[in-house]
């Protein structure tokens, strides 16, 4: 299991907002190409947006579906880029002082469960994860006026 944390200096409306916009991610999440549609009410349990992940000319088209919204706080999802697996995503958003600490906790899940074990995987996701928040970090000040 990849953990990465990182304080935000918005407010954490700000950066729920930026996560309740599906277009957002093809911008924020590293490794994502385009999100080519979503379902209304994102990011409501059971939406779904359809998205296009990877590197050069290498392209998988999927989607990711919420399993579990508590707005403004939490959102869980299932991330998938078959056939290279499936993944819980789990975003927590916590007020800390003028801001937000944001944690994102991802593991691989169904067939790939297997990948947790694998010390570099693990390792890649977590600098993937630390460039995605990051960027959701740009996005939420943006957003916010910052």
């Amino acid at each position: 299991m990849a953990t990465n944390r990182r304080f935000m200096p918005v407010t954490r409306q700000a950066v729920w907002e930026a996560l309740a916009d599906p277009y957002g991610y093809a911008y924020w999440v590293a490794g994502s190409k385009a999100v080519r549609d979503a379902d209304p009410g994102w990011p409501a349990p059971g939406t779904r947006f359809h998205h296009t992940i990877g590197v050069g000319p290498l392209n998988l088209r999927d989607h990711t579906e919420v399993i579990d919204s508590e707005p403004p706080g939490m959102l869980r999802l299932r991330a998938k880029g078959r056939p290279l697996g499936t993944a819980t995503v789990i975003l927590r958003l916590t007020p800390e002082g003028d801001g937000t600490s944001v944690e994102i906790v991802e593991h691989p899940d169904g067939a790939a469960a297997i990948l947790a074990l694998n010390p570099l995987l693990q390792l890649s996701t977590k600098v993937r994860n630390a460039e995605s928040l990051a960027r959701l970090e740009e996005l939420a000040l943006a957003r916010s006026g910052l």
